[in-house]
């Protein structure tokens, strides 16, 4: 008996070992950014490198290309949940996929996965591309960065809409086996463990009841892969953070605070999403348009491509067109010249009267002194007269 104890407590601290060594190995693993899309390239930005697929417009109208739609896709996905919906956007729109820090086939380092981070680096790739004025749509958590791309870089973006993203972090809940693999040491020992058949039930939820996801993609496989991509590190440390951004302040409140005209889509039968309340949130913003489209779940985008990519276009069509914004930023920059030379003339003009009233000043003391010096001749003439 005392022999069967002590191999169970060498058992149990073998284990706790194991779990322990795991933990570190997990916590400390990183990831180098590498292409996974067709046309996609790879940014090497100031903080991160992120894979980045630009689409061109492939057949403008006559007054050229509208405003450039940007997309950036939910927690634990990548650009791939786009698919679907570029060729839908990108005939008179150029359309900008991207994969986010720690997604897909983006970086996944150690730290930067704050809100405020992943918007500096989104808004870091845009710039590169030359892009302003984008309409530019987030996908759950995806909706949080693009909140804060409008917050921190007003020139890049002109509009903002969401698809499945809760204003608040009480309005959204995930599924328990998510819940779970945040637990520390337990969350390491099941992302070790986890197979194929458990991550595919753990995306369940981001979809309506019953939807063949699997089908939704031209690769069936592809939520393992994006799950698979991920380090512990990215999956852990994103959605903490994306949680930390809400508590900070709402997605109404802050898109309230842009002025940014806002458009939510949102799903009537989604399973993460408390979709009354967060209609609710957003109904309140100036100017909003919100959306809550029946029988559809979390992934607007792929249970229902067709009706959300009108939306958006319609969304985006009455963004300016970068004809347009080239124009205005042409007006505004001969306005800033003019400006500039008008200052200039009026400093020249301002530098010539300081000379003549210096001028003036020095010829009315050299008239002084000449006076002065005038008189003083005169009285000594006098005095050598009388002497």
């Amino acid at each position: 008996m005392k022999r069967r104890w002590k191999y169970t407590i060498v058992a149990v601290v073998v284990l706790a070992a194991l779990l322990a060594i795991n933990t570190v190995v997990i916590d400390s693993e990183t990831k180098p950014a590498g292409v996974t899309a067709d046309g996609g390239q790879i940014f090497k930005l100031s903080s991160v490198d992120l894979q980045v697929v630009d689409h061109p417009a492939t057949n403008p109208g006559p007054g050229g290309e509208g405003a450039p739609i940007v997309l950036l896709h939910c927690y634990a996905c990548s650009l791939h949940w786009w698919d679907q919906l570029v060729p839908l956007l990108n005939q008179n729109h150029r359309v900008i996929t991207l994969d986010l820090t720690g997604f897909g086939g983006s970086e996944k380092p150690k730290s930067g996965y704050s809100i405020s981070e992943q918007a500096r680096a989104v808004s870091e790739a845009l710039n590169r591309l030359g892009v302003r004025g984008a309409a530019v749509v987030g996908h759950s958590m995806g909706g949080d960065v693009a909140t804060a791309v409008a917050e921190g870089a007003s020139e890049l973006v002109n509009r903002v809409a969401v698809i499945g993203t809760p204003s608040a972090t009480d309005q959204a809940k995930l599924p328990a086996v998510g819940r779970i693999t945040y637990t520390p040491v337990i969350g390491e020992a099941l992302w070790r463990l986890r197979p194929d058949a458990l991550i595919r039930q753990g995306y369940e939820s981001a979809f309506a009841p019953g939807f063949d996801y699997e089908a939704a993609f031209g690769n069936p496989d592809q939520v393992v892969e994006d799950n698979r991509a991920m380090t512990y590190t990215s999956f852990d440390l994103a959605a903490a953070e994306s949680d930390q951004f809400s508590d900070d302040g709402t997605i109404a409140a802050r898109i309230t605070a842009t002025g940014v005209p806002f458009l939510a889509i949102l799903g009537a039968d989604d399973q993460i999403v408390d979709t009354p309340a967060a209609a609710q949130s957003f109904e309140a913003v100036p100017g909003a348009t919100v959306r809550v489209l029946g029988d559809i779940g979390h992934s607007a985008n792929l249970e229902a491509p067709s009706e959300t990519a009108e939306l958006l276009l319609r969304f985006a069509g009455a963004a300016p067109s970068p004809s347009e914004i080239a124009a205005a930023e042409a007006r505004a920059e001969r306005r800033k010249q003019k400006a500039e030379a008008a200052a200039r003339r009026k400093e020249q003009a301002a530098k010539r009267s300081r000379k003549a009233a210096k001028r003036k000043q020095a010829a009315a003391e050299r008239k002084r002194k000449t006076t002065k010096n005038k008189g003083g001749k005169g009285k000594r003439a006098k005095g050598n007269g009388k002497g």
